[in-house]
């Protein structure tokens, strides 16, 4: 099966000191000796990239340039990138006007765009919630991974 893992889950496989550390590396690793297929949009690699250079103080991870582009680089090798397009695009505009998604939530509503366009129907994340609106879509939190068949 494929997942999208989102920026959420990235990030904090990323964050030894994090309370969900364990759980975001775990479930990417047990995921993958699984042999399951886990995806990344560009979208996810330029999220990532702009909370992990901003400064702790902002709610960031406070990452030199270069220490962002190692783990970019690595979660490139790992994950599999797929592309954008203008379909998903297209399908962006649909769901935020079927949904009536507003503010935050259209980045939200751009990696589903992705997901459909790509037919991926489930999603790794830790905002379980922002994600239930979307018929079709498998919302999975890591801490579920190891219960998930």
């Amino acid at each position: 099966m494929d997942h999208l893992v989102d920026t959420n889950v990235l990030l904090r496989s990323v964050q030894r000191r994090s309370a969900s550390y364990r759980q975001a590396r775990g479930a990417i690793l047990t995921l993958l000796r699984r042999e399951e297929r886990l995806c990344i949009f560009p979208q996810n690699a330029i999220e990532f990239w702009s909370v992990a250079t901003r400064p702790a103080q902002n709610n960031g991870l406070g990452l030199s340039l270069h220490q962002a582009e190692w783990y970019v680089s690595r979660l490139e090798s790992i994950l599999t990138l797929l592309n954008d397009s203008p379909d998903i695009y297209r399908e962006w505009r649909y769901l935020v006007r079927t949904h009536g998604i507003a503010g935050v939530h259209v980045h939200d509503a751009r990696l589903v765009a992705g997901m459909n366009v790509h037919a991926i129907t489930s999603i790794l994340t830790f905002d379980v919630d922002d994600f239930k609106r979307y018929p079709g879509i498998r919302v999975l939190h890591p801490r579920d991974v190891t219960s998930y068949s």
